[in-house]
């Protein structure tokens, strides 16, 4: 039988501006992303749809949240296959189309930059970004594709 996790969270908009949503340009798209006992997340939409930049959109966290599942399932393949990774930095990025009415993301690119203990490490650590890929729960939930280009190399002595 199939485990079941359930996860929360409250988002509250916080861009009323006195007149509420009385026309496309009289509220901010700010608002705040927050679940019991975490710090706040401040939201808003992309600058392009009247957006805050100085705030999370929800694209980006869509893209964080993919990198961040794929981080994670990598990291614990890693640990189990015998691989060291010392440092880990990726730099997504995540192409959305508009459409007449909305949109949609055609894909993520995952540009992960990895340095692992020796270089007996690094083609293993290049194969198991397929299995990560695999085992990563966000990656299974899009209806986009997910690619990754990793690059592996080992720490310098």
């Amino acid at each position: 039988m199939a485990k079941l996790h359930t996860y929360t969270a409250e988002i509250t908009w916080t861009g009323n501006q006195g007149t509420g949503t009385s026309n496309y340009r009289a509220y901010r798209r700010d608002h705040d992303v927050a679940a019991e006992g975490l710090p706040t997340i401040p939201g808003s939409s992309d600058p392009a749809f009247r957006g805050d930049p100085a705030r999370w959109n929800p694209e980006q966290l869509l893209l964080a949240s993919v990198s961040q599942c794929h981080l994670l399932s990598y990291l614990h393949l890693c640990a189990v296959n015998g691989v060291v990774v010392t440092s880990y930095v990726d730099r997504p990025v995540g192409t959305m189309e508009e459409t007449p009415g909305g949109g949609h993301f055609t894909e993520a690119v995952l540009h992960p930059r990895i340095e692992v203990a020796s270089p007996e490490m690094v083609e293993k650590a290049l194969a198991l970004h397929t299995d990560a890929h695999k085992a990563c729960f966000i990656a299974a939930s899009v209806n986009f594709p997910v690619r990754h280009e990793p690059v592996v190399t080992a720490t310098p002595a």
